[in-house]
This record gives structure tokens, C-alpha cells and sequence, in this order.
């Protein structure tokens, strides 16, 4: 189990300032890299690892510190996260002492505030030496499990990379994690990726997913389903109930569990409440031609800017988002890492509650972007639908645009995810690119057997179809979305499948 501390500074933590803050537990402890030297690693006697410290990040994108901390603090600024093993008590302390140390040469902040000291802390006797990072808390031959306390997990580098390594070596990444916490867009992408799981501690169950709701239990190596006697999967009765409920009392897990109880003893805290909102999905995918002229994210800017009145703000591999939007940048990055796909996360300003994630591929067709383009709006406000078939327009004629789909969901409007029961995305328009139509054949391409009828956008000689499917609140959206797909399939070269929205 690991406890994370955050200091927030608005200089560098330069060599000198880091040493004086590693050191805090006295010069018996001693100093390793890993990770390729991006982090660094306390040991105390005997070896076991208690703190590691990850390289201070330069976080140039206004409003990252709030959206993920609830702290408030002026871009740029470097954000350095110390992890304890919480093993041993002291480790804690000294993660607090770490970054309590820095704000005390630099200034800025700690979270959680309360963590920061500057105290020397005594950790010579400490239990028998483990091995590796406190990073993983538990792995099996099926899983990595990894236990979180944060008010919002976040997709962060040290996340991304157990993921990577969970996927490399054939695991399920599962985060534990108690019923007050919330999840990023971009880590409940990931998360709802099969198999990766979102486990929640519950009084009343011991554990369920916090994105299906279905009861666990820690049987063969990791987290799985509870099934009833009908062969169903039980659903906790926490993921149904009403926000407004009252707050859960604090959870042990099973005996035969790998968790004994919440990270710190907060398990009991209910997630922040606010009024359901919604939420404004577009995900869409366009192709590019493979050569020195390419230029990637445009359609993504196209998209930010029809819908939000702005560019986007920041982009990144990783949260926080830490480097201000350029889609050179962006173009530069994902070539180095050709032949490898490349996964972005972006995020818009502040004031308008926007993130998108982005995967670029390189295909025998070209160069392919996914993305799902997330605008969340508060409750009385109105999504701006009316400009939907107009940016399909654009994006055909200007972007390669090649599917899209935009769907409005019941939801959080600051783009968060609790682990709660959400309404699925109710589809609103499904836009087919004018390479699909060709394929396709236009005429059976507009002529579905539903009340559906398609509107014409692009270039005459060779347009895209854009097809109604309700007013974003028709739940019977969805059949008529499965009666074209259907249709547009048949017996004719298949169209690429529309990119899920979530």
C-alpha cells in the first residue's frame, strides 16, 4: 500500500534542494535510481524501499493543480510527487518531510496540506527489507493491483508505465481505491479497457467495479465478479444509490484479500457531490496521408474551437497535462515514436471543463487519429448540438474525417467519474466519410431502413453522409444507430467501426 504526497513549486527543485529534502530521514538511509534514473528511491536499513520520488515535472498549463488536486496554484509551476510505502509508519512521514522540505526553499504547496513538515524523521528501525518500488502493491500471475487514495485518479506517468507493464506481462492493472474517489476521463479510458478494473471498497459488499457496479471478490489472483445463484453478477447497492444518500461508514476488506481496509482510514468520505450536468461526446476518427507535410490535431482544434469558442490549452502523455497546445509539438512527438502507437491526453481551459484523448496509429491506409473530444456543461446549461452538422462538414472537407459519432450523456460536469451508476451516452448524429460512402455505395448508404434520413455534406462529386438519430434525450437513438450500422455493413466492404464514446 502507498501513500502519495505532492509538493507544488513555482521554481525548479534544482539538485541541491532535492538532496536536502531526501535526506530528511537522516544520512543512514540510502539513494538508488530506477526507472532510468526518473526516479529516485529512498531505502532505509536493510533495503526496503520507503519513499520514491519522481522527477519534477513543469507543469505549463493553467488549472491542472485544481482539477486534479482541488489546490489552486498559478501556471507554470513543477509538480513533484513523493510516493511512501505505508509498511512502515514513518515512510509516510518522510514523503511529508520530502516535499514539506521543498516548499520550504522554493515556496508553493503540499498535498495534502496537512502532510508537510520539515522535521528530521527517525526511520532506523523498520521491518525486514522488501524489494522494488513502492509502486505495485500486490502482484499475481493475473494482476497488478495498486491501491489509491487521492481525491481524483489521474492518468499519471507512474500510472501509465504500470499499465505498460501490466499489458507486457499479460496482467489486469486493478486499482483499489475507496468510495469517495473519482476518476479522469483519461484514467476511466483506461480503466474501462478490458481486462483492467476500477475496484471499490464498500462496507456492505467488501469490494465491487466502480464503472459496472458488479460485486468482487479476490479469488485466483485477483479481483473477478460475484455471481448470485441464477449465475448473474450481483450489483452493490451502493453503485444504485442516490448521491444524496447518506455517507458510507468505513470498509474492511476479506480476510483472504490482499486489501485489509482503505488506504488511510478515509474510506468512509463520500465523493464531492454536485447537480448531474452533462456531458457532450464526439468521437471521431480521420486519416491522413503518411508524409513530411502532415500535421496532426487539427481536427481535434476544429472540433475544441466549434464547440467550446476556443483552441484547446494543453496536451501531454501523461496528467497532469503539463505542455501548452501545439500541434507541431504533438506531430513531432508521435513521428519519433513511429511505429509505435502514440496516446495523448488534452485538456481545455478552466473556465470550460474540456478533455479529449487521442491515440494515433500508423496504418497500411495512412495515419490515423481516435479521438473522444469529452465537453462537460452544468445543469441548466445547454449543449450546443446545433453546430454538430456543421463541424462534420468541416472535418470532411478539411480534416480526412473518415466516421464520427456525438452522443450527450446524464453526467458530471466537470468530467469526472464516480463510482456510481451513470446513463450510457444517448447517440445524437453519426457522420460516414466520403471514402466508407464509396465503398459503400451511395445509394444504399442513404437509403437506411429506418427513419433516418441522411444529409448530404462535403464536396458533390464525392460527399460524406451525416445522419441524424435523435435530440440527444431519445433513448430509441440506439436502436436506430444498430439498424444502420447494420444496414451500412451488409454484404459490402466494411466501413470502419465508429470510435467509442465512453
Amino acid at each position: 500500500m502507498t501513500k502519495d504526497v505532492i509538493a507544488l513549486t513555482p521554481k525548479m527543485p534544482n539538485v541541491w534542494a532535492l538532496m536536502a529534502s531526501l535526506y530528511a530521514g537522516g544520512s543512514d538511509l540510502d539513494l538508488s535510481a530506477a526507472a532510468d534514473g526518473a526516479v529516485v528511491q529512498l531505502h532505509g536499513p536493510g533495503g526496503r524501499p520507503l519513499v520514491s520520488v519522481e522527477s519534477p515535472v513543469l507543469v505549463q498549463v493553467p488549472g491542472e493543480a485544481e482539477r486534479l488536486l482541488g489546490l489552486r496554484m498559478e501556471a507554470p509551476f513543477w509538480w513533484t510527487e513523493a510516493r511512501a510505502s505505508t509498511a512502515v509508519p514513518e515512510a509516510e512521514r518522510l514523503a511529508g518531510v520530502v516535499c514539506g522540505r521543498l516548499n520550504a526553499l522554493l515556496g508553493g504547496s503540499t498535498w495534502p496540506p496537512e502532510a508537510a513538515s520539515t522535521e528530521v524523521v527517525d526511520v532506523s528501525a523498520v521491518p525486514s527489507a522488501g524489494s522494488g518500488q513502492p509502486a505495485v502493491d500486490v502482484v499475481t500471475e493475473h494482476a497488478a493491483v495498486v491501491l489509491i487514495d487521492r481525491p481524483v485518479v489521474a492518468l499519471t506517468t507512474w500510472l501509465a508505465e504500470i499499465m505498460r507493464t501490466a499489458v507486457a506481462s499479460r496482467r489486469s492493472l486493478q486499482i483499489v481505491t475507496p468510495p469517495g474517489v473519482r476518476l479522469t476521463t483519461a484514467a476511466r479510458a483506461t480503466l474501462a479497457r478490458v481486462p483492467n478494473r476500477w475496484v471499490v471498497q464498500d462496507p456492505e459488499c467488501g469490494y465491487y467495479d466502480g464503472l459496472s457496479g458488479a460485486v468482487l471478490r479476490w479469488r485466483d489472483g485477483a479481483f473477478s465478479p460475484a455471481f448470485t445463484q441464477d449465475g448473474t453478477a450481483a450489483v452493490a447497492a451502493a453503485f444504485t444509490r442516490p448521491a444524496s444518500g447518506p455517507a458510507n461508514s468505513p470498509a474492511s476488506g476479506p480476510a483472504n484479500s490482499p486489501v485489509s481496509g482503505p488506504a488511510d482510514g478515509s474510506a468512509g468520505a463520500p465523493a464531492d457531490e454536485e447537480a448531474p450536468g452533462r456531458q457532450l461526446i464526439v468521437a471521431l476518427r480521420t486519416v491522413h496521408r503518411a508524409d513530411e507535410n502532415l500535421l496532426l490535431g487539427g481536427a481535434l482544434e476544429a472540433a475544441w474551437r466549434a464547440l467550446t469558442g476556443a483552441a484547446p490549452v494543453g496536451w501531454g502523455t501523461a496528467e497532469p497535462v503539463n505542455l501548452p497546445w501545439s500541434p507541431r509539438q504533438l506531430t513531432d512527438l508521435v513521428r519519433e515514436r513511429m511505429p509505435e502507437p502514440s496516446q495523448l491526453v488534452v485538456v481545455g481551459t478552466p473556465g470550460r471543463p474540456a478533455t479529449a484523448t487521442v491515440r494515433v496509429t500508423r496504418t497500411t491506409k495512412g495515419v490515423e487519429e481516435d479521438v473522444v473530444l469529452t465537453v462537460g456543461y452544468a445543469a441548466g446549461e445547454e449543449p450546443p448540438l446545433d453546430r454538430i452538422e456543421a463541424l462534420a462538414d468541416t472535418l470532411v472537407r478539411e480534416h480526412g474525417l473518415k466516421t464520427m459519432l456525438t452522443s450527450v450523456r446524464v453526467a458530471r460536469a466537470d468530467l469526472t467519474t464516480a463510482p456510481r451508476l451513470e446513463g450510457p451516452p444517448i447517440p445524437y448524429a453519426f457522420t460516414l466519410g466520403p471514402d466508407d460512402v464509396l465503398a459503400i455505395g451511395l445509394d444504399h448508404a442513404r437509403r437506411p431502413p429506418v427513419e433516418v434520413r441522411p444529409k448530404h455534406l462535403g464536396p458533390a462529386a464525392r460527399p460524406a453522409l451525416h445522419y441524424p438519430l435523435g435530440d440527444g434525450t431519445d433513448t430509441e437513438a440506439w436502436g436506430r444507430l444498430q439498424q444502420l450500422t447494420a444496414h451500412l455493413k451488409g454484404d459490402h466492404s466494411q466501413p470502419s467501426a465508429p470510435a467509442r464514446s465512453g
